[in-house]
């Protein structure tokens, strides 16, 4: 990998780094409203509304969560109540990193800058970059770019805030949707694909692959 050109690293935060396990969570919250053998769809559809709210204009974070969350039990014919998505927003800030990342961020801080652009509430991410274990240059959210990923003015703010361009970034994640699709479509010169089995890959927007954060260090050669 050429690194001539790159200025920073830049890296998704919620399931990328963070360990984000609103699964987990929303099977428990509603194991007595969804039977056990739907519970996959379930979350399917939970995702996909999630993935819709942010399409539009900017709005909190909890909105987000909770107006997600309604529209799958709507779709589902399920009761819903405001607390389950108090619980999900209020459980956010203290996940804590998948297992590696810790060690592999360590040894990619010594190449360059780390930079975090994620779809996060002011009030709550520094809670988890403070369990990744190493310094980030910057950690950028959605509510100060006015705009979640995948829009490009969440990508834009980013650039703009570091005084770069995209050629100048190596931005990493695990979803295509959110990130590497809107990474090509700006031509951010390098991506990479952490395949976390959130989501199918599509080798056509041109990123590196790999299995989890380990396989960034080798990629960088360090």
């Amino acid at each position: 990998m050429l690194l001539s050109s790159i200025e920073y690293i830049s890296f998704d935060c919620y399931g990328t780094l963070t360990n984000f396990q609103i699964g987990k969570l929303t099977t428990k919250l509603f194991a007595d409203r969804v039977p056990e053998n739907l519970i996959s769809e379930f979350l399917i559809d939970y995702s996909a509304f999630r993935f819709d709210e942010v399409l539009g204009a900017w709005k909190p974070y909890y909105d987000v969560l909770h107006d997600s969350l309604a529209r799958t039990c709507n779709k589902w014919s399920i009761d819903f109540t405001k607390e389950d998505a108090e619980v999900i927003y209020e459980m956010v800030p203290t996940w804590g990193a998948h297992f590696e990342v810790p060690g592999a961020l360590e040894k990619i801080a010594t190449v360059l800058p780390l930079v975090i652009l994620s779809n996060a509430a002011d009030d709550q991410i520094q809670n988890n970059v403070d369990k990744l274990g190493v310094s980030f240059h910057s950690v950028l959210t959605a509510e100060q770019a006015g705009a979640y990923k995948p829009r490009l003015q969440a990508f834009e703010y980013m650039f703009d805030s570091l005084n770069s361009r995209p050629e100048n970034f190596l931005h990493v994640s695990s979803s295509l949707r959110y990130d590497l699709m809107s990474a090509h479509d700006l031509k951010i010169s390098t991506r990479v694909f952490v395949d976390r089995g959130h989501g199918p890959g599509c080798p056509a927007f041109e990123y590196y692959e790999i299995k989890d954060l380990w396989g960034l260090p080798t990629l960088l050669g360090v």
